[in-house]
């Protein structure tokens, strides 16, 4: 009888733990790149969520289900001690004297400039949520977790999850249309970061719950 990746796991198996990593390190990645808007921090939060996963193995409950959710749960985690930690290093560095110029690396970043860009425009959106709020929209609509399995990674109540990713699509709803009456369209052809293409930044920053179409109609309704 095969013994599941789960058993394998809770026992310690190293090899599980590769196929583990081999499967989950990019999905891993671009959960901590939504949540931290930072590129580099989010490969610092891959290698701590499999290292605090290893600690914490012997959670793992029997079942043939997906360890992708403890994942992103310990992810999560993960993420919010590593933003603390930013904070107060970051607040270190302000009574630090500057340092010395560093050299120019402009050709390196602009190979990133067009995913910053997207990623920094939903970040903007993203930071209007109350912690729990946007943790659970990462969940929900990006990663695509039913409120359930949601609840499971997060360690909180269904309930809770729904009530929080409520507030979160009315807080986006809101800001969409705020830009859109702002006259910030245009942009037409683009795409956004998943690739898909948008009529307007607006309508479709950080996966919005407001679609292409309802954003179209709304331009023009306003033209009449």
């Amino acid at each position: 009888m095969e013994i599941s990746l789960r058993a394998r796991v809770r026992a310690g198996d190293p090899d599980a733990f590769r196929q583990l990593f081999d499967e989950h390190a990019s999905v891993v990645h671009r959960h901590a790149v939504r949540m931290t808007g930072n590129w580099v921090m989010a490969d610092d939060i891959v290698s701590l969520t499999f290292l605090e996963a290893w600690r914490l193995r012997e959670r793992v409950l029997p079942g043939e289900d997906s360890l992708r959710p403890w994942l992103l749960g310990i992810a999560t985690n993960v993420a919010r001690n590593t933003a603390r930690a930013a904070r107060r290093h970051q607040a270190a560095l302000v009574r630090v004297p500057p340092p010395d110029p560093v050299p120019d690396f402009a050709d390196e970043v602009t190979q990133r400039l067009a995913d910053t860009e997207e990623l920094a425009a939903a970040q903007k959106a993203l930071s209007t949520m109350r912690r729990g709020e946007r943790e659970v929209f990462t969940l929900c609509v990006w990663e695509g977790l039913d409120a359930a399995t949601a609840a499971e990674a997060l360690g909180v109540a269904v309930g809770t999850v729904r009530a929080r990713l409520s507030r979160a699509r009315k807080r986006l709803r809101k800001l969409t249309e705020l830009e859109l009456d702002g006259g910030t369209g245009g942009n037409n052809g683009a795409e956004d970061a998943t690739g898909e293409s948008r009529v307007q930044r607006p309508a479709t920053v950080g996966q919005l719950p407001v679609s292409r179409h309802q954003a179209a109609r709304s331009t023009q309704e306003k033209k009449r």
